[in-house]
């Protein structure tokens, strides 16, 4: 879901300037054979799997306007103390959009897109993060950069040239459509949920905010400026039922009984 939290985060992929590839290089000699053969999803390693999530949001970062200052120190002010996850150090930015969408990357990076934060009150925002932190912290990103790239063309670009090669901008942007509108499973988006809920709570906030983000989200169902986001969670079947989850956690946590 959320993922595209959803991050979910790229406005269209314009093509990249030669400074800006320039600093986005990657010595690929290690990924590739010597015939050229493109590396396969699932020789993927961790650290492999991290350099193409920064090329992506490098690429991402400098293709999307950053929302005004206000934004980033709201956000800053909500993920201060939150340095880590999964042993990754963690940034954070807001992309000025209309799309209602969020992601965090395998790498530690997380985009959040203003209409985003224009849509949740505190707590809530501090729930959808917690869940995309969660499909980190479950290595539920890992995998959706190995189907991102087993989906793009960075499989094909991806081969031992002298024994360095550089992904394109168009690559890189293609690669970057594909890892923020991976689907995860009911499973996962279910564990996200959960580490969503625990992440507000230990950070101080409602313990009914991730019910109440779910529910937003849910009642989102079509709009242009909806989101991929939105759109996915407006058309799955078991959405509705995510957020009764959410809200019932918290009523046995809190004793109390509520309703939507």
């Amino acid at each position: 879901m959320m993922k595209k939290i959803l991050f979910l985060l790229i406005a269209a992929a314009m093509a990249c300037s030669c400074q800006i590839l320039s600093q986005i290089n990657w010595d690929y000699a290690h990924l590739a054979n010597a015939g050229g053969k493109a590396l396969t999803a699932a020789s993927l390693t961790d650290a492999q799997i991290s350099d193409l999530c920064r090329q992506s949001v490098a690429y991402a970062d400098a293709q999307t306007p950053l929302a005004e200052a206000k934004y980033q120190q709201r956000l800053a002010r909500l993920m201060y103390g939150v340095k880590e996850v999964d042993g990754k150090p963690l940034n954070f930015k807001v992309y000025k959009s209309n799309e209602v969408n969020a992601c965090a990357y395998g790498d530690g990076s997380v985009r959040v897109n203003s209409a985003l934060m224009d849509l949740m009150d505190d707590d809530e925002l501090i729930a959808v993060i917690g869940h995309e932190l969660g499909h980190v912290a479950n290595k539920d990103s890992k995998k959706a950069m190995q189907r991102a790239y087993l989906s793009s063309a960075a499989r094909e670009a991806i081969y031992s040239a002298g024994g360095y090669g550089q992904l394109a901008g168009t690559v890189l942007g293609d690669l970057s459509e594909a890892y923020v509108n991976a689907q995860f499973s009911q499973k996962q988006e279910s564990r996200a949920d959960d580490y969503g809920f625990q992440f507000a709570i230990d950070n101080g906030h409602d313990p009914y905010s991730m019910a109440r983000s779910l529910e937003k989200l849910n009642s989102l169902s079509s709009g242009s400026s909806s989101g991929a986001l939105a759109k996915m969670f407006a058309s799955h079947p078991d959405s509705a039922k995510r957020a009764e989850k959410m809200r019932k956690k918290a009523d046995d946590l809190t004793g109390k009984k509520t309703t939507k």
